[in-house]
């Protein structure tokens, strides 16, 4: 074997060497930048890529994935002079890796500051109650603000989000005191709310309990002029009865005496028996029959009688 062969073995593996180091694998989601010659030659994207040795080299390995940017807290004033810090963090995509490398130079860094500028421009036009409570509407500013400037450089922001906002600390403490009468406020305006519910349903129980003793007494005074009601009733009933039964008893004997057949002269027998019972009382007048001369009569009538009912 002779130097010639040597040499020749060794050219082949230099040769193999440089086309292997020069095979690249562009993973996913990300771009390589290829330039020849100092010139923006081509945009790798995922696969298998082979560059032309010592004259294309990779200037830039970009990715495609979303970033999240925190950037630190920025010092802003606000319409009503209060200095604050406010840090926001900002969501962002590159959409076109040329323009990203060659469009500002350090693009995250232009984006901080810019980012920092405008979120003072927007503060600037609002006051601390405003800021405070108007978080969507400076993240929606700041979105659209930002997404605009960066789109020559290939960068698209998805979403900017304020992160904290830190007033001095004589303003917390301001409103941690308005916040602590508020809520005592609110405390006092439950308790009386409270009160006055219970009051209100104190006399609504009242009002019903009068309502229903009323109706109680109501009902009881009916009853009661329903069963005064009933009793006259049933004593009219009883006297009525009691009449119809004397009526019928008088009926009865007066035609008792009528089947007797009794005579003139035995009824002047009765009324003399009558008028012997009442002269036996207290009375101190008596009435006597104006027919009374004729008791001769009515002893001799007597005395016969007598005699038949001994025969």
């Amino acid at each position: 074997m002779t130097i010639q062969f040597y040499l020749l073995i060794a050219l082949v593996v230099f040769l193999m060497l440089i086309i292997i180091s020069n095979i690249r694998v562009c993973p996913q989601s990300r771009s390589y930048i290829i330039e020849r010659l100092g010139t923006y030659s081509a945009t790798w994207t995922a696969g298998l890529h082979v560059k032309v040795p010592f004259i294309d080299r990779i200037a830039n390995n970009v990715s495609l994935k979303e970033q999240v940017l925190d950037f630190p807290p920025q010092p802003v004033i606000t319409k009503d002079n209060v200095t604050m810090k406010i840090d926001s963090v900002v969501y962002l995509q590159i959409t076109d890796p040329k323009l990203f490398t060659y469009g500002v130079e350090k693009p995250l860094v232009a984006i901080e500051t810019l980012s920092a500028t405008t979120l003072r421009n927007i503060i600037g036009e609002l006051d601390l109650d405003t800021t405070l409570t108007s978080r969507d509407v400076i993240n929606t500013k700041m979105r659209s603000i930002l997404d605009e400037a960066t789109d020559p450089w290939g960068i698209k922001v998805n979403r900017v989000e304020v992160k904290n906002i830190m007033p001095p600390e004589a303003i917390r403490e301001a409103m941690e005191k308005q916040m602590r009468a508020e809520r005592e406020r609110r405390e006092k305006i439950l308790i009386a709310e409270g009160q006055k519910q219970s009051d209100i349903l104190v006399a609504e129980g009242k009002k019903q309990a009068a309502i229903l003793a009323a109706e109680a007494d109501k009902q009881s005074t009916i009853l009661k002029a329903e069963a005064e009601k009933e009793a006259r009733i049933r004593k009219a009933e009883g006297e009525a009865e009691a009449i119809r039964n004397v009526q019928k008893a008088t009926a009865e004997g007066l035609k008792m005496i009528k089947d007797v057949d009794l005579d003139a002269s035995t009824l002047k027998f009765k009324s003399l028996e009558t008028m012997e019972k009442a002269a036996d009382g207290q009375a101190t007048k008596m009435i006597v029959p104006a027919d009374f001369q004729n008791f001769a009569g009515i002893v001799s009538s007597l005395t016969e009688i007598a005699k038949a009912s001994k025969a």
